[in-house]
């Protein structure tokens, strides 16, 4: 780490901090605040709104960077990133008076790199796999692994406690632990080869999966050996850009896998049959998903297909992903009443679409989203945006749009 900030960068890293901690402690964010409260102890009042930027991030992140070493960079975009949904679009992100540093730890199933072709511009790859025949191949996945590293975590907790800790207090946190086994398998063999697996090589398919899964079990063994665990609830990271907010979870300890969040997802497999998910991916995520306290899951993928018989046996489920690849009215149906939060992800198009936001043809398609999730805990969470041409009104505007259509259109 370049332990080196000039006086001019560490200024404008103290400024960003004064002006976080001005709206952690706004008025604003306490309302806020109590919307997740009220969806973190079941209570059907009004649901979050926010539009993420991840995809986005040279409009929204880079135009605004001013600071110019590479570790006071580093910072400042952190610090940035909070600031977006207040300063450009208004929406129902929380904000916590403390600078968050990740625990730096994490797991990975298969030590094979893949090769990956990208576009120069856009979000499009293709996969050369480097894996055909799981049978012919098996060994050349590897076992995997799982890493911490507790002392940079702390140097670099230092290290921001001494530029802006009278500010902003550096904070602990630990992103949900993950599971994932399709995905960096389908970017080893491609989509093709995976889904032929199911068919020509079942068992050495299950060997993978079995494989995989293990490495994640004794990863989850090294954080409660090792007391690497940290609590998660309120403000503190869950997958898919999400927020730990709970009334089930110890806020104080984390000495079990079971005091914390998961994450688990297949978008991989969202093409194949129930019966088929349920043999090849189910078995394996519910070994690692009945370790967590409370789990998140999906992504993209359709989880109508899969909830009666896979997804609804987990009892820790609290937030499912609801995106439009799904009976949206369905998922509704099986969620109303639970306490499982809808976690809504529109489709992206209307705000992307070039021209005026068509406000008309977003009310329409609101008007169904809303409706299908009626009844259940709601959280909108506007993911998958590449652009909004860098037009922040743009962004503010549909964040306005979606919460109107939300108060007209959702009931508790």
């Amino acid at each position: 780490m370049d332990q080196v900030i000039s006086q001019k960068d560490r200024e404008r890293l103290r400024s960003l901090a004064r002006t976080h901690l001005a709206y952690a402690n706004s008025e604003e964010n306490a309302v806020i605040l109590k919307k997740w409260q009220a969806l973190a102890e079941g209570r059907r009042e009004t649901p979050t709104v926010r539009l993420l930027f991840s995809n986005f991030t040279d409009e929204v992140i880079a135009p605004r960077m001013e600071c110019e070493g590479n570790e006071a960079r580093r910072i400042e975009w952190s610090l940035l990133s909070g600031l977006v949904g207040r300063e450009l679009f208004g929406d129902d992100t929380p904000l916590s008076p403390t600078f968050d540093v990740h625990q730096s730890a994490g797991a990975w199933p298969f030590d094979l790199r893949p090769q990956i072709t990208r576009t120069s511009r856009g979000k499009g790859f293709h996969i050369d796999p480097v894996i055909g025949d799981l049978e012919e191949d098996f060994d050349k996945l590897g076992k995997g692994g799982f890493r911490a590293d507790p002392a940079g975590t702390k140097a670099r907790m230092d290290f921001v406690g001494e530029i802006f800790g009278d500010i902003l207090p550096p904070r602990l946190v630990m992103s949900s632990l993950t599971g994932a086994i399709t995905n960096p398998l389908v970017h080893l063999m491609g989509m093709e080869n995976y889904y032929m697996a199911m068919y020509d090589t079942p068992e050495a398919l299950h060997r993978v999966m079995d494989a995989a899964t293990r490495v994640f079990e004794e990863y989850y063994d090294y954080l409660e050996r090792e007391k690497l665990l940290v609590p998660m609830c309120g403000i503190s990271p869950v997958a898919q850009e999400s927020y730990a907010f709970n009334h089930e979870l110890p806020a104080d300890r984390a000495e079990k896998v079971s005091d914390v969040w998961g994450f688990l997802e297949s978008q991989e497999t969202t093409a194949v049959s129930p019966e088929t998910f349920g043999e090849f991916v189910f078995p394996y995520q519910d070994r690692l998903a009945k370790r967590y306290g409370l789990l998140s899951y999906g992504c993209c993928e359709r989880v109508d297909a899969i909830w009666p018989d896979y997804l609804s046996k987990w009892k820790n489920l609290r937030k499912l992903s609801v995106s439009p690849f799904n009976n949206e009215p369905q998922v509704g149906e099986y969620l109303r009443g639970t306490g499982i939060v809808y976690y809504s992800k529109p489709r992206a198009e209307f705000v992307t679409n070039r021209g005026p936001l068509d406000e008309d043809a977003l009310r329409a398609y609101y008007k169904m989203v809303f409706t299908s999730a009626s009844g259940c805990l709601l959280e909108v969470a506007q993911r998958e945006v590449g652009t909004i041409f860098g037009d922040f009104s743009r962004g503010r505007r549909y964040v306005e749009i979606t919460k109107e259509c939300v108060e007209e259109f959702w009931k508790p």
